[in-house]
């Protein structure tokens, strides 16, 4: 079973459907329980990096990902629960992360933001969830990215005005700054990437 934890951020029943397409039972929960034991631990999230981690906070979120991380168990981030995952975010005057990641979420250096649209992906030769997808297009919808390699992972890139992280691999914690629920046929390749590893 895969969980979807719902802490009030990201389309949780977009993400459901798209996960749902795996074959895989898919629940929304924030029961601590059910996140902990599911197979695989979807942490979606849209909107302001302070507003999510605030949100993730009163759920019981960030407890939730700690000891999942620390179980080695499987989850995905998606766009801003990637981004959460890192040390901190600059935006709206920074705020701490959850340190999964090292580095750190700051704004794009691009002429017209946010980036929204279709963008292809570089996929790093040791990436899992991007396999028989290099180069291909993905759905984005973000101003701020994670920019810097992280240690001993698969960092797979984007290019908006500059190079930024578009997934990052280290173990069994996986996360995509694009939308996979939004992607068509690439980003259900991509779940069911994923959904083979559990």
């Amino acid at each position: 079973m895969i969980a979807i934890l719902d802490y009030g951020s990201g389309n949780l029943r977009s993400a459901q459907r798209a996960f749902e397409l795996s074959g895989h039972e898919t629940l929304v929960t924030s029961d601590p329980t059910i996140c902990l034991e599911s197979d695989g631990l979807v942490v979606p999230g849209v909107g302001a990096y302070g507003a999510c981690m605030d949100q993730l906070i009163a759920a019981g979120g960030q407890e939730i990902i700690n000891q999942r991380v620390a179980m080695e168990r499987p989850l995905i981030g998606i766009c801003v629960g990637m981004q959460i995952l890192f040390e901190g975010g600059s935006e709206k005057g920074g705020h701490k992360g959850l340190g999964v990641f090292n580095g750190e979420v700051s704004q794009i250096d691009a002429p017209i933001l946010p980036h929204i649209g279709w963008n292809s992906v570089s996929a790093d030769s040791n990436s899992t969830i991007l396999r028989g997808l290099d180069g291909e297009l993905f759905y984005f919808v973000h101003s701020y990215a994670a920019k810097d390699a992280v240690t001993d992972s698969a960092n797979s890139y984007c290019n908006y005005g500059e190079d930024f992280l578009a997934a990052v691999e280290r173990g069994y914690v996986s996360a995509v700054q694009f939308h996979p629920e939004k992607s068509g046929a690439v980003g259900a390749k991509l779940i069911a990437n994923w959904v083979g590893t559990l």
